[in-house]
């Protein structure tokens, strides 16, 4: 089931405060760490595990890999062929859960000895895209060209999932809110939707502008929405409760691209901006509502995904150009 929720815009969307089209000039507040990966194939998605090993993806290299930051060793684990995974978590009990984006699965790795376990997706499904967890470590995802949102119960291997009511919607990236509900944004539409977790009826809400593209998300405490128009170069923020919309440009509108993007602990937002070579990597304060920083990533390449080490309080993402990589503020 599924409704659309159209929302009396002019009432509700406010514009963010800067409304000029120079690039901000921005200090950099962050320091860049990089490790290089020797078998290429595109690293990406990298997570961190209880232990403090460092999990990613080896997309066009058909694999899945392990950093240990202190001394820089790497492990590599292969996966079945043709998997191309593209996205990588890791739960309390340290397995490794992978999406398998070519060949319509999700795997599962046991450190200890390498063995994959394969979830099989149904025959609608063939491209599981970005991974996360809910309350009870169950995976939720999203299909991108399958155009779909699912459920994994990892416990019983069961797979349910709800399409967007758009063709080519491109779900693509996703988040769990305080509710255990998951939120994605519809790259191929101006639309954000979500999923009831125990109806399973997905809702869909549309941003202010209709040429907006939004690629990543993430949920504040307050549970507000917070995502990145990719096409529009703008970062927004929807407040479910109230209804209301805000944006702001980002510092290097019209040509940011706004991509990967992580939520730190002290309420900041970490969004690379791939438009710009090499990409900068931008701070914005979701408490003062302001864009506090901006860092170039030494490596270039295009940050697609990033996650949040709150033991470390550090970024952790990959590069294409074959780096693993975290930041944080400086101390």
């Amino acid at each position: 089931m599924m409704k659309h929720l159209l929302l009396p815009l002019a009432l509700l969307f406010i514009w963010g405060a800067s409304e000029s089209h120079a690039a901000q000039t921005l200090p950099s507040l962050a320091e860049v760490k990089e490790w290089k990966i020797e078998w290429g194939g595109r690293p990406r998605d990298p997570f961190v595990a209880p232990d403090g090993k460092v999990w990613f993806c080896g997309q066009a290299g058909n694999y899945i890999g392990r950093l240990e930051p202190l001394h820089g060793g790497l492990t590599r684990f292969e996966v079945p062929e043709k998997s191309h995974p593209h996205n990588v978590i890791v739960d309390k009990q340290g397995l490794v859960w992978y999406a398998g984006n070519q060949n319509g699965h999700i795997g599962r790795i046991t450190p200890a000895d390498g063995k994959v376990k394969e979830f099989l997706m149904p025959q609608e499904i063939s491209d599981p895209h970005t991974l996360v967890f809910d309350q009870q470590e169950n995976i939720w995802f999203t299909a991108q060209h399958s155009n779909a949102i699912g459920k994994l119960d990892t416990g019983t291997g069961q797979v349910r999932f709800v399409s967007a009511t758009q063709k080519r919607s491109r779900p693509y990236g996703i988040a769990v809110d305080s509710n255990n509900h998951p939120w994605s944004v519809l790259l191929g539409t101006n639309k954000l939707a979500t999923v009831n977790a125990t109806t399973f009826e997905l809702s869909e809400v549309s941003l202010p502008r209709e040429d907006a593209r939004p690629r990543r998300l993430a949920i504040t405490r307050d549970d507000n929405i917070w995502y990145v128009d990719y096409a529009g170069s703008y970062l927004g923020r929807y407040n479910p409760k109230t209804k209301a919309f805000r944006e702001w440009k980002m510092p290097s509108y019209p040509a940011s691209n706004p991509y990967g993007m992580a939520l730190d602990y002290g309420g900041r937002l970490w969004i690379a901006e791939t438009g710009q070579y090499p990409n900068k990597m931008v701070v914005f304060d979701t408490q003062k509502e302001s864009f506090i920083s901006s860092t170039p990533i030494p490596s270039g390449g295009a940050i697609r995904h990033m996650y949040y080490d709150d033991k470390q309080d550090k970024i952790w993402f990959g590069v294409d150009t074959g780096y693993i990589s975290h930041i944080g503020l400086r101390r």
